[in-house]
């Protein structure tokens, strides 16, 4: 009988590792078969074309500032939107709100994050576009800022979700300690609780910031999809082209083993590249955190 016990847990535990260690060898595969299928890229295409702001691929221009810089600015607007909002209704959830608004808005907020970013796409463009451009007096309301609503919505709920949860994690202790020794709500919120699930906070950001990264169907219907090299915050209100937006819609039509193709899987190493660099320093953040609280508690 217990021969057959630790058997069962010994399968048990090679099925778990291994299901851990394929998604590793998942990504590798994945990050490999882009290497294969990008970096002819850069043996057909020089570099100065490749870090040039055209991006016309008719003519043979593939620049890739233009197309960066838009995916950069409507992620930075994105961020500036998700993380005030996401944070603080995270907060009120959490803290503030009867039982029975947080039993009615947390599958709500839920829904929200299921949405198709097509729907969403598809309303920003009959809705929120116009009335953008008729609001600040436009010539078109395709533009970057149009797309960092939109995508700062998108985020919002994977915020939402991810912080509440790290602070309900927070022991109630904690809470009544502050309380007792004469803080006010606010106080404890502020410089207790908040303080006390950072790290889960800091992952429901990035997890934002990857959401909003890696965005395609959104950005490509409300952004104007025009390649132009954002300069500064005034390009806030013209139209962008984002990488994903790029991949999505010149993908079907390239020529396989051109050098628009292989330009294109460069576009995604880029791209997994820059989601690599969010979620390593994500996860170097949350382990600096825990360190800290774990000397503090010690």
């Amino acid at each position: 009988m217990d021969k057959n016990i630790t058997r069962h847990e010994s399968l048990i535990t090679f099925f778990i590792k291994s299901t851990g260690y394929s998604a590793i060898v998942f990504v590798g595969m994945i990050f490999i078969f882009l290497l294969l299928e990008g970096l002819p890229a850069i043996q057909k295409v020089n570099l100065a074309t490749l870090f040039s702001s055209r991006w016309y691929p008719i003519e043979d221009y593939f620049g890739l500032l233009p197309l960066i810089g838009g995916s950069l600015i409507i992620t930075l607007g994105a961020i500036l939107i998700a993380v005030p909002f996401g944070i603080g209704s995270a907060v009120y959830l959490s803290e503030i709100a009867p039982r029975w608004v947080r039993d009615l808005m947390k599958p709500f907020i839920e829904i929200l994050g299921g949405l198709p970013s097509v729907v969403l796409g598809f309303l920003g463009m009959l809705i929120l576009s116009p009335f953008l451009r008729k609001l600040l007096e436009l010539p078109t309301g395709l533009t970057a800022l149009t797309g960092s609503i939109l995508l700062g919505g998108i985020a919002i709920p994977t915020v939402v979700s991810v912080a509440e949860d790290a602070l309900d994690a927070v022991p109630k202790s904690f809470r009544d300690a502050s309380l007792a020794i004469g803080a006010t709500e606010w106080q404890t919120i502020w410089r207790v609780t908040l303080p006390a699930a950072r790290s889960g906070v800091l992952t429901a950001i990035m997890l934002g910031v990857g959401r909003a990264i890696g965005e395609t169907m959104t950005v490509m219907m409300v952004t104007g999809n025009a390649p132009i090299l954002p300069k500064g915050i005034n390009d806030l209100f013209s139209p962008v082209r984002t990488m994903t937006a790029t991949i999505a819609a010149e993908m079907g039509e390239v020529a396989s083993g051109s050098v628009h193709y292989h330009v294109l899987f460069l576009i995604g190493i880029v791209l997994f590249l820059i989601s690599l660099i969010v979620n390593i320093t994500a996860s170097a953040v949350v382990f600096r955190q825990k360190k800290r609280q774990e000397r503090i508690l010690s």
